[in-house]
């Protein structure tokens, strides 16, 4: 005689509700076979990493390929790295991931986030001025010296004069700015009368061939007199060994030490320094002066702009925003900063 062995019960439709939400749960938490609370992780470090770069960018070494100059031209650029960072967390699902994102963040906004506050409403005092390297290749002078002046400066800097641009721009100028100064390759047309105007040697030693690339003068202003300087320093060049960059770095100190030793209070510098504020390199400068506590003005290359090496910086003096122009004839764009004296 055979037995029927006895059926088990079928579970209740709560049993079997609460048995399949469980399944779900468990599917839910794994992705690519790994728990929910590991998922992540490169992205997390990849996070971590990106914070630690921001914060201690100072920290990665020079001589070895100019790394660190390099890192620090495009040192706003991380931002863009922790967009794609967090798109990957959200396609990960990863807690992990999106909670170390908050580091970079937080850094990036310490770090870049004052340059994007309104422009401070401007003040009856303020100096607006204008700084351009026009380019030695620029085939409409008159047109870009009318776009410059077109923005109303006090002041306009100008890289890159050469004859026979130089008339036309001299020419297209002279009835709003009847005082000027050219020394070299680099000039200041100035609404203001211009005094003690003089050449500056910011020659690097291995440069042989003759090379005149800063001046310094004195802008007579309504509010007081005020040493200016207009500079290019030498240009850098990326390559397979990295960031060549000796001489922009031997010029930058030559004018540091021309800055330092400056005896008028109010100093206001500009330039294409081939250089960003947060590249050491510039650090003979950023050290004496102000840079602009407004404005990101990415001027160079003109056609795709990703590093503003277009500076104005100043002494007892604040730039308060600084700002492009639309483009010209030339390969960088131009620059316009508000200065308020102090």
């Amino acid at each position: 005689m055979v037995e029927q062995a006895e059926a088990r019960p079928r579970p209740g439709p709560v049993a079997r509700a609460r048995a399949l939400t469980a399944r779900v749960r468990r599917r839910a938490s794994r992705v690519g076979g790994r728990p929910a609370r590991s998922r992540g992780r490169v992205i997390a470090a990849a996070a971590a990493l990106t914070a630690v770069l921001l914060v201690f960018h100072g920290a990665v070494p020079n001589a070895a390929l100019g790394l660190g100059s390099l890192l620090e031209t495009f040192l706003p650029w991380l931002g863009a790295v922790v967009v794609v960072l967090l798109v990957l967390a959200l396609i990960r699902r990863s807690v992990l991931a999106l909670v170390a994102l908050l580091l970079p963040v937080a850094a990036w906004t310490y770090l870049f986030g004052p340059l994007l506050l309104p422009a401070p409403e401007p003040g009856a005092d303020d100096l607006v001025v204008v700084q351009h390297n026009v380019s030695d290749e620029n085939d409409d002078p008159a047109g870009t010296a009318r776009a410059l002046a077109g923005a109303e400066p006090d002041l306009i800097a100008l890289q890159e004069l050469v004859p026979p641009t130089l008339d036309v721009y001299a020419r297209t100028l002279a009835p709003d700015y009847p005082y000027r100064t050219v020394q070299g390759t680099v000039g200041l047309w100035s609404k203001h009368p211009l005094t003690d105007a003089r050449p500056l040697d910011i020659k690097p030693p291995g440069i042989t061939e003759e090379w005149n690339r800063g001046l310094r003068t004195v802008a007579r202003t309504p509010h007081g007199e005020i040493a200016v300087y207009v500079a290019h320093l030498p240009s850098v060049r990326v390559g397979a060994g990295g960031l060549a960059s000796a001489w922009r770095d031997e010029s930058a100190g030559l004018l540091g030490d021309a800055v330092a030793a400056e005896e008028l209070r109010r100093v206001v510098l500009l330039g294409d320094l081939n250089g960003t504020v947060d590249d050491r390199a510039l650090d003979p400068l950023t050290t004496r002066l102000d840079v602009a506590e407004r404005g990101v003005a990415f001027s160079f290359p003109a056609a795709f702009p990703v590093a503003r090496i277009d500076q104005v910086m100043a002494r007892s003096a604040t730039v308060g925003h600084i700002r492009t122009l639309p483009a010209t004839g030339s390969d960088h764009l131009p620059v316009a900063a508000r200065i308020t004296l102090d």
